[in-house]
């Protein structure tokens, strides 16, 4: 039986690596003709918060025992990360500059952004990455997981990863909101990444906070998005080292039939 599991555990790793393809390729090489950079001696900032309206749904609770260590690492239960709310503000809300930075051009980062398996769930639910920049995948278990992204724009990928501590890089190469992220192993498992071309986005915390720094004057489209609550956006107009700040309140929708 042993022989037979390790068959199976080999063949899925080789399927999953033959989903992932090849080397992508990274952004471009270079800012081109014409593209500007940010002034941050007049560049202001954008804060606010993402507020939710009416009385917070139940998360539903997730059903681990299909696999006894996702089971023992979760011993008072778990549930899905749909509403995570603290004092009245939503957490995991994508917040960004969808339009309006023109020719500006932002270099990629060298830095990783990071997607880790822990505890049966990945960590963070919620992410941001810029093109070209590594997005570094570990798991952090002592079970069998793999990362099955499902983008649009971007390319399909599909890593198993067996081994506790293994650890992957993939990159994104076009703009992109949302990557959604599965496992195949344990079906509960789900993240959301944002790929940006520029470093103006966030993700809520502490009470549905989010800051944009170093923000060039002009007037902007900016876009809160959230899994089950779709999207909303505002118009924003920044003066040169201006500090400004905006709220989003979405409202939680009415039980189905009413």
């Amino acid at each position: 039986m042993n022989g037979l599991r390790s068959l199976v555990v080999v063949g899925f790793i080789g399927l999953c690596t033959a989903c992932g393809g090849g080397h992508q390729q990274g952004a471009s090489a270079g800012p081109p003709p014409g593209a500007k950079r940010v002034d941050n001696a007049t560049a202001g900032s954008l804060a606010g918060r993402v507020l939710l309206d009416g009385a917070v749904p139940a998360n539903l609770p997730i059903k681990m025992a299909a696999d006894p260590f996702c089971l023992a690492q979760n011993p008072n239960g778990a549930s899905f990360e749909n509403y995570v709310v603290t004092d009245g503000g939503l957490e995991n809300v994508f917040v960004y500059v969808k339009d309006g930075l023109g020719n500006y051009y932002f270099d990629a980062p060298t830095e990783p952004a990071k997607l880790d398996q822990q505890g049966c769930r990945y960590h963070p639910h919620v992410l941001g990455i810029r093109t070209g920049q590594p997005l570094e995948i570990s798991n952090s278990d002592e079970t069998m997981h793999n990362v099955h992204a499902l983008p649009d724009a971007n390319r399909e990928f599909n890593i198993g990863q067996a081994i506790k501590h293994q650890v992957d890089k993939r990159t994104f190469t076009t703009r992109e909101v949302m990557v959604r992220f599965k496992c195949d192993v344990h079906g509960w498992m789900n993240a959301f990444a944002g790929v940006m071309d520029h470093p103006y986005f966030a993700v809520t915390h502490d009470g549905g906070r989010f800051e944009l720094k170093n923000l060039p004057a002009g007037t902007y489209t900016v876009e809160a998005w959230h899994e089950k609550l779709e999207t909303q956006t505002q118009k924003v107009t920044l003066s040169e080292k201006q500090a400004a700040e905006i709220t989003f309140t979405f409202k939680v929708p009415a039980p189905a039939g009413n």
